[in-house]
């Protein structure tokens, strides 16, 4: 097992501090990534305070990492010691399911087994997240990062950028299209930037009048998306 260090809350309501704990060793088809980054998602506030319930404590939050591989198992491909590496919201599924075999293994109708606040495939073993020093992944639930990027902004791509990716491209959204975006939040100015840079022209909603303009609405018709950022936000 490998002593590992991270921040972990021990109940809704206590304050995260310092936590060891054990990952375990890398199997054949496994990766070590010493983590770099990781992001805060607004989620890890929900889970830690278990306002949706179902919260497992302790709780080592976080599921938008990014890191440096520094070890990887006899059977892995994909990856060299050295490399980038990024893990987002799960790190195993069933991989026998509808779901899995069709390549949605977020929708794994068997056991998803989330980064953190979730259970191994046991069903026992807690999983705990990326306000760590180092998570153990299977290859197959571990993304390619590249060194040209800036590593620190890749780690909210892994879950709020995906999260508003995902519908984008599943819509084929482009030129011509128009896109609205409800708040310009942490998802929302990522939305914004993602839908503005496929060609469509976005609209966002907010109720603050202190983030947008008098009027509660922008459009990047007029506007890059760099200069929408800098002008409200």
């Amino acid at each position: 097992m490998l002593p590992t260090r991270g921040y972990a809350t021990k109940g809704p309501t206590s304050v995260l501090e310092p936590f060891n704990f054990e990952r375990r060793e890398p199997g054949p088809h496994d990766v070590l990534i010493e983590i770099l980054y990781c992001g805060i998602c607004h989620s890890d506030i929900h889970q830690a305070r278990d306002e949706w319930g179902g919260s497992i404590f302790p709780m080592v939050p976080g599921h938008e990492i990014v890191g440096r591989v520094t070890r990887v198992g006899s059977q892995v491909k994909r990856f060299k010691v050295g490399e980038l590496a990024g893990v987002g919201c799960f790190v195993d599924s069933c991989r026998v399911c509808a779901s899995c075999k069709a390549g949605l293994e977020q929708y794994c109708e068997v056991h998803l087994v989330l980064t953190y606040n979730g259970t191994e495939q046991d069903e026992k073993t807690p999983t705990y997240g990326g306000y760590s020093s180092q998570i153990v992944v299977d290859e197959n639930y571990t993304l390619k990062i590249s060194p040209k990027l800036p590593i620190a902004n890749v780690a909210p791509l892994l879950c709020a950028g995906i999260t508003t990716y995902s519908p984008l491209r599943h819509f084929k959204v482009g030129p011509g299209q128009r896109v609205g975006i409800v708040g310009l939040g942490g998802l929302g100015h990522m939305a914004v930037k993602l839908a503005a840079s496929m060609g469509a022209e976005v609209t966002v909603f907010s109720t603050s009048k202190t983030t947008l303009s008098p009027t509660g609405l922008i459009s990047s018709s007029t506007r890059s998306p760099r200069r929408m950022m800098s002008m409200h936000t």
